[in-house]
């Protein structure tokens, strides 16, 4: 719980970030986490509260009032120890979640939450920097093969937990790279990709065979690797004693206006991997740069606020970011969990630079020998939960880069398809993650986990997802597991 009166005592402090000038320049991570002193009376805060609802607001339950006294008290080593019980990966969702437990603490009711993101931050890097995350391979081995589709959040857990019972794990990955969309979807700013080599070494030591340039059924969406050896999903079965589908949710929503077909118009996942493999080192990566261009990013989530991080950094001449939705409020203080509060969320791109605008409907693209150069946008007004333009509010802008990132619907089907895994009404897998079934699919040993099933979610969701689903192939092949939910 921390210090008694600490809550009353003590302000948040949240972590400092390189002034927006220098970051602008580099591709590095720049957010500076707490000192040991800082994050000492950061778990400070942690009150006795009674019920913490902390750890029902993250999805991976992490025993957060544990670890936070246990940093108050410097207690490191325990601490890391009580955030891997739960949460395989806590260096990425120290990073890039955005920290449901906070809205779910206590403490928010009438005054700032406890900084429990930046505890966690400071928690795994200081254990990897003092050596404490090492392999865990199993005791014995099961002679139980397991094959993995998918090496995001929710392949990389699901693998972990099945490798550590004993199970031999493969992960098949249809890019040259390890990690999803953290690879290829997270710019290098935010979390940068020397965190995912070393937990693949890590799995790699625990005996997890992986596979890139593997594709799984016919994916022609969202590949981007023609290299790519093609896999008879017939043949993985055979070879397999339970195969978990754990891909991503990559079909990404259209904006189907007039003009929309003139080059220059893109969708935000054309245009982030690309510099992803540009920081990697990749040669001969597609020139689709920002630089110099009046860009306009369509869509106000987090994958907007990553195109407009990354054109500000190849030095756009102006970025503008819309959102068909209201603006949300800012209130100080929204104590509405277990519900997601509707708030104002300002990121550091948007600190970095960009104009953003609300209540927004793009209505057409305007081009010049076939490329983009200005988009008609009108102003809209919700009625009765129905949008409604608002006359004469019609409006032209230059436009020489679009980025459409309104989120995506569901997984790409390929996959689904191979397997003939029946899908729900969004056309996810359909599977279930409660009872003596959970996640099983309608394809006898094969499960389903993370947005392959879920549709487009959080990481934290991934790797709660790819444990759970861990635990469900280890009690079909083994008629029990000791593996945690």
């Amino acid at each position: 719980m921390g210090k008694v009166t600490g809550f009353l005592e003590f302000e948040r402090q949240e972590e400092a970030y390189q002034p927006v000038d220098a970051r602008k320049q580099h591709y590095r991570e720049f957010v500076l986490r707490l000192s040991d002193d800082q994050a000492k009376v950061q778990g400070a805060r942690c009150m006795d509260c009674g019920v913490p609802f902390c750890m029902n607001g993250c999805p991976v339950n992490n025993v957060i009032p544990d670890f936070n006294d246990l940093v108050y008290q410097q207690d490191w080593k325990r601490a890391i120890d009580t955030l891997h019980s739960t949460n395989n990966f806590p260096e990425f969702t120290g990073r890039i979640c955005p920290a449901p437990c906070e809205e779910a603490c206590t403490l928010r009711i009438n005054d700032d939450a406890v900084g429990i993101k930046s505890i966690e931050h400071a928690i795994i890097d200081r254990a990897w920097e003092s050596g404490w995350v090492q392999p865990q391979p199993p005791a014995q081995r099961t002679g139980r093969k397991v094959a993995v589709i998918g090496s995001g959040p929710a392949g990389l857990a699901a693998a972990q937990q099945l490798a550590r019972v004993g199970h031999s794990v493969v992960v098949f990955e249809k890019n040259d790279r390890i990690g999803g969309l953290l690879r290829y979807g997270i710019p290098d700013f935010k979390m940068e990709k020397s965190l995912i080599d070393r937990r693949v070494a890590q799995l790699q030591a625990e005996g997890v065979e992986f596979r890139v340039n593997h594709c799984v059924g016919d994916v022609p969406l969202g590949a981007g690797n023609p290299a790519a050896k093609a896999v008879d999903p017939k043949a993985m079965l055979a070879e397999f004693d339970a195969v978990v589908l754990a891909g991503g949710a990559e079909q990404p929503r259209d904006l189907p206006i007039p003009g929309r077909e003139l080059q220059g118009v893109h969708f935000a996942m054309d245009f982030l991997p690309l510099q992803n493999r540009r920081v990697a080192g990749d040669p001969s990566v597609p020139e689709l740069w920002a630089k110099g261009k009046h860009v306009v990013v369509i869509g106000g989530g987090d994958t907007g606020s990553d195109c407009v991080g990354t054109s500000n950094r190849h030095g756009a001449a102006s970025v503008t970011q819309f959102e068909v939705m209201p603006k949300p409020a800012d209130p100080e203080h929204n104590p509405v969990w277990p519900y997601w509060p509707l708030r104002l969320r300002t990121s550091s791109s948007h600190e970095e630079g960009a104009a953003r605008d609300w209540s927004v409907s793009t209505k057409r693209f305007v081009g010049k020998n076939g490329q983009v150069s200005a988009l008609v946008a009108a102003r809209v007004e919700w009625k009765d939960g129905k949008m409604q333009e608002v006359p004469g509010s019609e409006t032209e802008m230059p436009a020489d880069l679009v980025l459409l990132a309104m989120g995506f619907t569901n997984p790409v089907a390929g996959v689904l398809d191979a397997f003939g895994v029946t899908k729900d009404g969004r056309g996810n897998a359909l599977a279930a993650t409660e009872g003596q079934r959970s996640y099983f699919t309608s394809v006898p040993k094969v499960f389903a986990a993370g947005d392959i099933r879920r549709g487009q979610s959080l990481v934290v969701w991934a790797i709660r997802e790819g444990r759970q689903c861990a635990r469900a192939v280890d009690e079909f092949l083994m008629g029990s597991s000791t593996l945690p939910r």
